[in-house]
């Protein structure tokens, strides 16, 4: 006896679209002994009807306007992949609306209207699949919520942009300066031509957003998040972290503590020798501390059509499994049950705490690094190493320093007066330090 297939409707055939076609089709025997029914492509929308794709869109409806998909169309599920967040919600929304389950790939959308979303999705009772919104083909989004359910997560730190990934890299490695590297990184197609979502770190606060919010069972809060991107690192600064045992990576960091949640994305410095330093080029990487498992790291491809897609057939295979199952089955969105979901206070970045990295850039003066570590000392803050570089033709002395732990707020002070001292030639470069 034939079971009728699961009918998916595809909003966007861009790579990832494209790659969910691929993945259905090309694995359609084992996605089928899965599921118990093919799960097949009967809706497309795209801007261009008339463009070519690399796959096949044979049996396929295609339209140019996703609404008539996701208000419209005779399908089982809708999964959206157009990007964005206005006309996004509006699509999602619409589909929900309908009693359609959805799966989106779509990380912005999420973290900004996210709550809505699971909020509607929970009325009516059907399944938002979002795995592939945070690091593309790695399966972190369920290993949190399902592998981990077990433990209480302590912490996460994740690599979650391959943009940032790779520009660091090549810095690194070719010791470029950080716009010849985004320029390398664009001609390859890993940046976008606007890159400031990904270099200013707005992309990785997404992911990290949603990461945060299942980890600790708290509701999706963007605005909470520090963020800084990539743009202050320099060839100098690489270099001397290299020098001091350490590598430089953007990360985004979630941690949970007595006095609340640390949200924050940033430029860190981890020693040389940690699985996380070793991560290179545009791969991804997300480290967990739970307290029954310990640390426990997920590696992989963060973005790309297939790997993307990868996540987001995983979801469909779960939309497939969970229809006709009544709401209080199916998986929380946010891993813990609705009215278990509890505001956590975000702190402040002034009250983290961390070790910190500072590089200053002085004149060759006698009494330098005396007044440097006066200063550190008087606002009690330890050194854990130190680097002296003297001046060689003509350019500056350069100091640089590793701190003990210590709250923000104090190392700002410390900063501040730093600056104020008169053998000071450029502003001060910093960065926090992590070990995990």
């Amino acid at each position: 006896m034939s079971v009728a297939p699961l009918r998916v409707g595809l909003l966007g055939l861009g790579t990832v679209g494209q790659g969910v076609i691929r993945v259905l089709q090309r694995n359609a025997d084992e996605i089928t002994r899965r599921v118990g029914r093919p799960v097949v492509v009967t809706h497309a929308s795209a801007r261009d009807t008339s463009k070519a794709r690399e796959v096949s869109l044979e049996g396929i409806t295609i339209l140019t306007d996703p609404m008539d998909i996701a208000a419209k169309a005779d399908v089982d599920v809708v999964v959206e992949l157009i990007g964005g967040t206005t006309y996004a919600r509006d699509l999602v929304l619409a589909a929900i609306a309908r009693g359609k389950p959805v799966v989106t790939a779509n990380k912005a959308l999420l973290a900004l209207e996210g709550n809505a979303v699971f909020s509607a999705a929970r009325e009516k009772g059907v399944l938002v699949g979002f795995e592939a919104a945070v690091a593309g083909g790695i399966p972190v989004i369920k290993a949190i919520r399902e592998g981990l359910a077990g433990n209480r997560i302590e912490a996460l730190a994740g690599i979650i942009n391959g943009t940032c990934n790779y520009i660091l890299t090549q810095m690194t490695e070719k010791g470029q300066a950080f716009a010849d590297a985004l320029a390398d990184a664009q001609r390859l197609g890993y940046a976008e031509a606007d890159p400031t979502f990904d270099v200013e770190g707005v992309d990785a606060a997404h992911k990290l957003t949603i990461l945060a919010s299942i980890a600790f069972g708290m509701p999706l809060n963007f605005d909470a998040v520090a963020v800084e991107g990539i743009t202050k690192v320099t060839p100098q600064d690489i270099k001397i972290a290299q020098a001091l045992g350490y590598r430089i990576k953007h990360l985004g960091i979630a941690k949970r503590t007595d006095s609340g949640a640390e949200l924050r994305v940033h430029a860190t410095l981890i020693p040389e020798d940690k699985l996380i330093a070793k991560v290179d080029g545009v791969l991804n990487t997300v480290l967990l501390q739970g307290d029954a498992v310990g640390q426990m790291g997920l590696y992989g491809r963060g973005a790309g059509g297939d790997a993307t897609a990868s996540a987001v057939v995983a979801d469909l295979v779960d939309v497939a499994r969970s229809i006709g199952a009544e709401a209080r089955h199916l998986v929380p969105a946010l891993a813990f049950q609705p009215d278990a979901v509890r505001a956590l206070p975000v702190l402040p970045l002034d009250q983290v705490a961390s070790a910190h990295y500072l590089r200053i850039n002085v004149a060759d003066e006698t009494g330098v690094l005396k007044a440097i570590t006066a200063i550190l000392a008087e606002l009690d803050i330890s050194i854990e190493a130190i680097l002296q570089k003297e001046p060689r033709g003509g350019e500056d002395a350069t100091v640089a320093v590793i701190t003990s732990v210590i709250p923000e707020s104090r190392f700002n002070q410390a900063v501040a007066r730093v600056r104020s001292l008169p053998f000071v030639r450029e502003d001060v470069s910093r960065f926090r330090v992590e070990h995990f």
